[in-house]
C-alpha cells in the first residue's frame, strides 16, 4: 500500500480532534483517580475493621476484574437505576474508579513509609488527627507516591481506546472513523500510534526525573 499524502493532511484535523478526547478523559480520570484513591486508602486504613476489609474487598474486586467489563457495566446498569451520563462521562467514571484502586495502594505504601518516629511525635505533642495527617503524614509520603501516581496516569491515557466500546470518540476511535469513509486505515491509525508515542515517552522520562529526585 503506498501513503497518501493527501489523504493523511485530509484526516489530520479529525486525529487531532480525538486526541482532545483522549486527553480530556485522560486528566478527568486521573483527577478522580487521585482523589478516590486518597479516600480509598485512608478508608483502609480505618480503625473501624468492617469499613478497612469492605474498602480492602472493592479494591481487591476493581483490580481482578478487566477495566473493559467495569466500563460496559457502568454504561449499561447506570441508567438502569436513573443515573444517566454522557458516554464520556461514565468512561472518565469508569477510568477514575479502576485507577483509584491503584492509587489507593500506592497512597498506602507512601504512608507506610513514613518514618514510625514521626508517628511518634506527632503523638508525644497531642496533634489532634486531622493536623497528624494534614501537618505531618501526607505532605511526607504524596511527594514519594507522585513518580507511581505519574506511571497510573500514563498507564490510564493508552487505555482510554476501551473507552471506544461505550461510544467515546477518542483517539484511535477517530482515527478508525476517518479510515471507515475512504476505506484507508493505515495513515490515520499510524498518526494515532505517532500520537501516543509523542505525549507517553516525554511523559515516562518526566516520571523518572521526578523519581530520581524524589528517591523513589
Amino acid at each position: 500500500m503506498v501513503w497518501d499524502w493527501e489523504f493523511t493532511g485530509r484526516v489530520v484535523p479529525d486525529v487531532l480532534r480525538g486526541l482532545l478526547v483522549t486527553f480530556e478523559a485522560t486528566v478527568l480520570g486521573s483527577v478522580v483517580a487521585f482523589a478516590l484513591g486518597l479516600l480509598l486508602a485512608l478508608l483502609r486504613r480505618s480503625p473501624i475493621r468492617a469499613v478497612s476489609r469492605a474498602t480492602w474487598l472493592f479494591i481487591e474486586f476493581v483490580r481482578s476484574t478487566p477495566l473493559l467489563v467495569q466500563l460496559y457495566f457502568l454504561f449499561n446498569v447506570l441508567p438502569g437505576i436513573g443515573l444517566r451520563f454522557s458516554s464520556l462521562a461514565t468512561g472518565v467514571l469508569g477510568l477514575g474508579v479502576h485507577y483509584a484502586c491503584y492509587a489507593a495502594e500506592v497512597y498506602r505504601a507512601g504512608i507506610e513509609g513514613v518514618p514510625r518516629g514521626q508517628w511518634d511525635a506527632a503523638t508525644a505533642l497531642s496533634l489532634p488527627s486531622r493536623r497528624v495527617w494534614t501537618s505531618v503524614v501526607l505532605p511526607q509520603a504524596i511527594p514519594r507516591v507522585l513518580p507511581a501516581l505519574g506511571n497510573c496516569t500514563i498507564s490510564m491515557f493508552k487505555e482510554t481506546p476501551l473507552l471506544l466500546a461505550i461510544g467515546v470518540l477518542d483517539l484511535v476511535g477517530a482515527a478508525q472513523e476517518a479510515g471507515s469513509d475512504a476505506y484507508r486505515y493505515v495513515e490515520p491509525l499510524t498518526l494515532a500510534g505517532i500520537c501516543f508515542l509523542l505525549l507517553s515517552y516525554p511523559a515516562s522520562v518526566l516520571v523518572r526525573r521526578v523519581e530520581r529526585r524524589v528517591g523513589a
